[in-house]
């Protein structure tokens, strides 16, 4: 996330990256931008951060994210929302009603409450969206003439205009059916049937936060929505663990080069934490408090937004003290208790460590490290059926499973090739170089005293054998500070933040 130019109103608003390979197998160094200063200047200053260790294929140093597997156990809950294909559709309260909302017999069940990523990081618009999915244009027209016409009137033309060139099944099926949203997401309105909320988070927004939905509200397609109305995995999802998953997991997109939220690469293999039911009762009721804080205070004060009560909350966390915030921050402070919003976030993140059995103050790589441990063990679990279902009642007996079969092979490769590492006797040692570095650092926290590279080696079946990739993996966490070594007291030991 460098600057590329001189930053004045004549110079473009680039940032860019820059890359340098070299032949052969060795540790790389990655440099991220820490500080910046005098960019409009000829002589300007960016202040970079070193870390050294291997580079993974997406860039970053430490656990390898991108070597996870999709979880079976999170399969068919999470999708983006709908994505409309013309402006149309989007009516206000007044538009509605001269449609005929609350005249109209059962046109509040199609012409809905509509949110975008801005109606809920800002101020919601207050718009509603004409939602006529399951209809055939006969029964929409015999039923909601008004909204018929509308939608002939400001949708169907551009359609027919913006796709009538385009040879595309898609394009075919946008002109074909009109009336109804080009992406209407029937897997979405499926799995949130007979809730009476769900959870959603903006796909790319400045702070990662996820909050509860009513149903009835229509979820625009950059919102990513997760069909579950268990405030335990709204917790879960709102904890500083998931947060450094999602960071790390996800892309970078927009003019601040927000964090993106990818179903596929953030939640799909994200493994939840297995939970006794008391800890899932503790984790319900602060989540719960959590997300009614922020509606009551946003509902009390017309003037706050999401955003603004995350970026003092962003700065508090940064050390800065509330006296210290100047009056704008204080107002938002005071008006939005935001020292309560903190005081939320953090029993979250103690009561979800203490759910996966881990301490509450780990560093981000480090929980990062043990959640892809994790979901290499769950995979293999999986791949021999033992499946954790997030909604169990819903997901066990969907029938339109195309992809379980697949998923279950590949689990069972990545049992073949990891199982060992997990197992209660003397293991193989993995041959899968993430594997290796998640099951040193789980074998360092296992035994707690310090060890060196001959003593770990001893633990598994190759036993020498395995010593010199043990010995380079150790001083390449050690580089990187995911361990300190401590060789007067025998070799190396997680570090403990």
């Amino acid at each position: 996330d460098h600057p590329w130019t001189k930053a004045s109103r004549d110079h473009a608003a680039v940032r860019i990256a820059m890359t340098v390979v070299e032949a052969g197998s060795r540790d790389g160094a990655l440099r991220e931008v820490v500080a910046e200063h005098g960019l409009d200047t000829d002589a300007p200053v960016v202040e970079l951060r070193e870390t050294v260790g291997r580079i993974n294929a997406d860039l970053t140093v430490g656990a390898d994210v991108t070597k996870t597997a999709v979880m079976l156990a999170n399969e068919g809950l999470c999708c983006p929302g709908v994505k409309l294909h013309g402006a149309g559709f989007i009516v206000t309260p007044l538009q509605a009603k001269a449609l005929g909302l609350g005249r109209r017999a059962g046109l509040d069940a199609h012409i809905r409450p509509y949110r975008n990523g801005r109606d809920l990081t800002g101020r919601p618009r207050g718009v509603m969206a004409i939602d006529l999915f399951g209809l055939t244009a006969a029964q929409a027209r015999a039923r909601f003439p008004e909204a018929y016409q509308h939608l002939m009137t400001t949708v169907k033309v551009g359609r027919e205009t913006q796709y009538a060139r385009s040879p595309t099944k898609d394009a075919a099926g946008y002109r074909a059916q009109w009336w109804v949203f080009g992406k209407p997401r029937p897997e979405l309105r499926r799995a949130i049937e007979g809730l009476s909320r769900y959870i959603v988070t903006v796909e790319t927004a400045k702070h990662r936060v996820f909050q509860f939905l009513e149903t009835q509200i229509l979820p625009d397609n950059m919102l990513v929505a997760i069909a579950s109305d268990d405030a335990f995995h709204l917790g879960v999802l709102s904890s500083r663990i998931h947060g450094a998953w999602a960071l790390r997991a996800g892309g970078w997109l927009g003019v601040g080069n927000d964090p993106r939220y990818s179903k596929s690469r953030c939640f799909d293999p994200f493994p939840f934490p297995d939970a006794s039911q008391r800890e899932r009762a503790e984790i319900r009721a602060v989540a719960e408090e959590l997300d009614e804080h922020r509606k009551r205070v946003l509902s009390e004060h017309s003037e706050l937004t999401l955003t603004q009560l995350y970026n003092v909350l962003e700065k508090l966390r940064a050390g800065l003290r509330a006296t210290d915030l100047p009056p704008p921050d204080r107002h938002v402070y005071e008006d939005g208790l935001v020292a309560i919003l903190g005081e939320l976030h953090e029993r979250i993140d103690r009561m979800v460590a203490g759910a996966y059995g881990w301490p509450a103050d780990l560093s981000d790589e480090a929980m990062i490290a043990r959640l892809v441990a994790l979901n290499q063990e769950r995979a293999a679990e999986e791949a021999r059926g033992d499946i954790r279902f997030l909604r169990a009642a819903y997901q066990a007996g969907r029938s339109d499973r195309p992809d379980r079969q697949r998923g279950l092979e590949a689990g069972r490769q990545i049992e073949a090739g990891l199982s060992a590492s997990f197992a209660t006797s003397k293991p193989a040692f993995p041959k899968d170089e993430v594997a290796q570095t998640a099951t040193i650092m789980l074998a360092l926290l296992e035994g707690g005293a310090p060890v060196d590279a001959s003593g770990l080696a001893a633990r598994f079946r190759e036993g020498r054998r395995a010593e010199r990739r043990i010995a380079a993996t150790l001083d390449a966490l050690a580089r990187l500070g995911a361990v300190a070594t401590t060789r007067d007291a025998g070799g190396f030991s997680l570090r403990r933040p």
